[in-house]
């Protein structure tokens, strides 16, 4: 027999045992990090000492408290006091006494559709919060409740596994959700009930309280019935900017609220919490960042594109990418980058890192349109975020590379017909879809691209005509100007066919305080009875005006001021004036 064989085989046993013992090892270590994970939650909401016989007391006596805010359920966030949840009937459940208050009391109407949404994603049907109603004395045939001392907030992620999703529907409307109420403070608690595990980015939800966040499935570790003593339900949907497609095809929300001054307050919020350094970069250590993906969505020839980057733009190019990197260490070099270069994707979120004056390029593979697909663009162009956004969309389907024998999830198509795949093959471009699942739209995104650099370049000194440019300057505050003041108008009739009306007013009071380069004010006329009206913009306070004015008629007249072409102010009280 071969002595260096059995040697062999001897050393391949043993390194097999060894790799098998590790594995039960870690297997173990895992066990036990859950384990011990799961005590310092439960001792964590045993540390405020509860009296359990005076929290039942009080449920029983005080009664349960629903007070919400917002006339319907997608703008309806919930106050409650001892909202309740079964973990055996996954429900939750508002226990009535004669003590209780509900407002809105809706009835029944509370299931059309639904209470509110638990999510930031506005009428979702799988986001709908609603619980069941007992009678206080229901809770005698009932286990035991476990009361939960910490004031929480109860709510859906949407998709914890994507880093858009994490900070446009969760990060940021948990953020003003907690600012608009103030017990919602670092030392309340966030509970998650969609169902989710943690997901890929759970570190960023544990900065947004100084307490472990509690997933729906953990619940039932503390007992079948839980009481939440103080409970916020649902989110603020003020900070958000985009809709996914759901109704219609995705695009820019028709009504945003947020700004950059939101957005910023954020992300200053984010960064102190992650260690991140906010100090600004001297002028010497421009660079750009190209945001690397390394599973999916590839740039195949991203080492040549870095190198004509450098080049063309005489900075330093880096890259980052989620895999080589923590996410604190890429909010630390994207928070000073002057460009950030990126194939579509949710990692372009971070943009909302980069400083005022820095450049997004977003690079679109090949039949999909960038029109269709805007989040990154419509965050850079929000109000005052100053952020230059440049798209770009490969042209060449050589330059291509897709994946038709994926799964369907990541861009195949093997299991659609035969006649369905080869019209997908075919397509020039992706038309307008509803989310989420449209097999062209999956088949086009997923494929991995040769960029035309000289392409790319040209698309990118379109908006950049030299290098990037940082501001220093702080952001100006947005400041809209007050109701005139003291609004008059005098009336003269100058024959059977002839009036003139003067119209004047004083400056806004907030006017003397402010330093505006141009001031203007728009004057409303209309004839009593008309449907329409006359309007002007005078850079004056007082105004005759002998147009159309007619003797013996009563006029109504609007004024109001304007900032630099776009800030308006509030219409004065109508002035009523007859000739």
């Amino acid at each position: 027999m071969n002595i260096a064989a059995v040697l062999n085989g001897l050393l391949v046993s043993v390194l097999a045992a060894v790799l098998w013992k590790y594995a039960k090892l870690r297997e173990h270590a895992y066990s036990v990090e859950e384990e011990l994970l799961l005590t310092q939650q439960s001792q964590e909401l045993s540390q405020v000492r509860i009296d359990y016989h005076a929290a039942l007391q009080s449920l029983q006596e005080e009664g349960t408290r629903m007070v919400c805010t917002g006339k319907i359920h997608t703008d309806r966030i919930c106050r409650f006091n001892y909202l309740c949840y079964s973990t055996e009937a996954e429900e939750f459940v508002f226990f009535h006494s004669n003590s209780s208050v509900m407002l809105p009391n809706l009835g029944s109407r509370r299931f059309q559709p639904a209470l509110l949404d638990l999510s930031s994603v506005e009428d979702h049907n799988t986001q709908y919060f609603n619980f069941l109603e007992l009678p206080v004395a229901a809770l005698k045939f009932m286990p035991k409740p476990v009361f939960v001392p910490d004031v929480t907030l109860i709510l859906n992620r949407f998709n914890p596994d994507n880093l858009m999703h994490i900070f446009h529907d969760d990060l940021l409307p948990i953020y003003y959700t907690m600012l608009q109420y103030p017990d919602l403070d670092q030392d309340s608690r966030l509970v998650f009930m969609e169902g989710w595990n943690e997901g890929l980015h759970f570190d960023l939800y544990r900065l947004m309280s100084n307490k472990q966040p509690l997933l729906k499935e953990q619940l039932k570790n503390f007992g079948k019935l839980l009481c939440f003593t103080k409970s916020y339900v649902g989110l603020s949907k003020m900070t958000t900017w985009y809709q996914y497609g759901f109704v219609q095809p995705q695009g820019a929300k028709a009504n945003i609220l947020v700004s950059s001054m939101e957005i910023r307050q954020f992300t200053r919020f984010l960064m102190e919490k992650l260690n991140v350094s906010m100090e600004e970069s001297s002028g010497g250590d421009e660079y750009i960042v190209v945001f690397s993906r390394t599973i999916n969505r590839l740039i195949l020839n991203e080492a040549e594109l870095i190198l004509a980057l450098a080049q063309e733009f005489q900075m330093k190019t880096v890259t980052v990418s989620l895999d080589d990197h923590t996410f604190a260490d890429i909010v630390q070099i994207i928070s000073k980058a002057s460009m950030l270069v990126s194939m579509h994707g949710a990692q372009l979120v971070t943009s909302v890192f980069l400083p005022r004056g820095a450049v997004v390029v977003e690079i679109f593979p090949y039949a999909v349109n960038p029109d269709h697909y805007t989040p990154y663009k419509t965050l850079a162009s929000l109000p005052g975020i100053d952020l230059q956004y440049v798209a770009w969309q490969n042209t060449k389907e050589e330059n291509s590379m897709a994946f038709p024998d994926r799964p369907w999830n990541q861009g195949g198509i093997a299991h659609l017909e035969k006649a369905e795949q080869e019209h997908i093959m075919k397509s020039k471009e992706v038309p307008q879809h509803l989310c989420c699942r449209n097999p062209e739209w999956l088949f086009r995104i997923y494929q991995d691209t040769k960029v035309d650099i000289p392409s790319l370049i040209e698309a990118i000194r379109q908006t950049v005509k030299t290098k990037p440019n940082l501001k220093k300057a702080k952001p100006a505050i947005v400041v809209h100007p007050g109701k005139v003041r003291d609004p008059k108008c005098q009336v003269s009739v100058q024959g059977t066919n002839e009036a003139r009306l003067t119209v004047s007013w004083q400056i806004p009071w907030n006017l003397k305080y402010l330093k505006v380069r141009e001031v203007k004010y728009e004057v409303w006329i209309q004839e009593q009875g008309e449907n329409t009206y006359m309007p002007y913009i005078l850079p004056h306070q007082n105004y005759t005006f002998s147009e159309n004015i007619k003797p013996f008629t009563t006029y109504l007249v609007w004024i109001r001021c304007f900032f630099n072409k776009t800030l308006l102010g509030p219409f004065a009280d109508v002035l009523v004036c007859r000739t």
